[in-house]
């Protein structure tokens, strides 16, 4: 196992309490069909919450709406490594900051609605005086905790909005290319560790969950320095200690919930949650069999537990 049990758990809790919430976010903004009553007659009505702030997509065909989030991706990903090239962090950092704010707010405006339905204040309004600080924390405070527990609510936020313009085909080709380029980006041309690294290192900011932990043989040297008195010597001994970092990818939490929001409303709850399922499992499989030192390309392994999980739906 590349982590400690109990670091492999804190990841895969956060992964799966993403999925969750996003299927609660999800669920405010899909279209419901209720019924009403005109001049006497029973009719049923759809009525869809749009996503505020103006982040509702256009209708558009499926195929049309894969091409423009492949187009979309490269155009990101191509504009983030110009941008690492030519070292400009302050734009990097602005980039990302809207980003955390917006996706925070829209998910924060489901909640807000699942929480008072009936409520006559502007929730977005509400949504974005709290995704101020939050957003403000996790990007300046650099605060571990505050990092993670935000993230739960950025990929949700995000996934919403590519949800409506996906069909079930679409968005399975959309996770068989993403995990295709996962493994050459890990593996083949090492772009994915370089961005890592980068944000870790110089941006002091990570798109993803990460969990610092001290692994057993640095706390046995933690805890032989402490038994020493002398500060100098303490202080050295100190500095020779390593602190490991257990990271999961945005995009392989993303992902995967836009395929589960998309089977959630075409099939509903059941199936969502059976993918739910699918994907934390094969997660928990990448973590139990990768190995310390070495990186690993989580899409693969999360798409065919996916995709194992839809077929199950098929057949029950």
């Amino acid at each position: 196992m590349k982590h400690e049990i109990k670091i492999t758990g804190i990841l895969l809790l956060m992964f799966f309490l993403t999925q969750l919430i996003g299927l609660i976010v999800i669920d405010a903004y899909a279209p419901k069909t209720k019924t009403v009553v005109e001049n006497g007659i029973e009719k049923n009505v759809t009525i869809a919450q749009e996503i505020p702030y103006g982040m509702q997509p256009p209708e558009a065909k499926p195929e049309i709406s894969l091409g423009s989030i492949l187009v979309s991706l490269v155009i990101a990903i191509l504009i983030f490594f110009l941008l690492m090239k030519l070292k400009a962090r302050s734009l990097i950092k602005i980039w990302f900051t809207f980003v955390v704010f917006l996706t925070i707010s829209i998910a924060l405006t489901a909640l807000l609605m699942k929480a008072f339905p009936e409520s006559i204040i502007r929730l977005d309004a509400v949504a974005m005086i709290l995704a101020v600080p939050l957003t403000f924390y996790k990007i300046f405070r650099r605060d571990v905790i505050v990092h993670n527990a935000t993230e739960l609510l950025v990929y949700p936020g995000l996934a919403v909005i590519f949800i409506p313009i996906m069909a079930v085909w679409s968005v399975i080709v959309l996770l068989l290319i993403i995990s295709v380029y996962d493994i050459w980006a890990v593996w083949r041309s090492k772009l994915m560790i370089k961005l890592a690294k980068f944000q870790l290192q110089n941006m002091k900011i990570f798109t993803g969950f990460f969990v610092p932990y001290l692994p057993k043989k640095e706390m046995l040297k933690l805890q032989e320095a402490r038994k020493i008195k002398a500060q100098r010597t303490r202080t050295a001994k100190l500095k020779k200690i390593k602190i490991s970092l257990a990271l999961l990818g945005g995009g392989d939490v993303a992902f995967p919930l836009i395929f589960t929001g998309v089977i959630y409303r075409t099939s509903g709850l059941a199936p969502a949650l059976l993918i739910i399922a699918g994907s934390t499992i094969a997660l928990l499989l990448l973590f139990m069999y990768s190995k310390k030192g070495k990186f690993y390309p989580a899409m693969p392994f999360i798409t065919a537990g996916c995709l194992v999980a839809w077929l199950l739906t098929l057949l029950i």
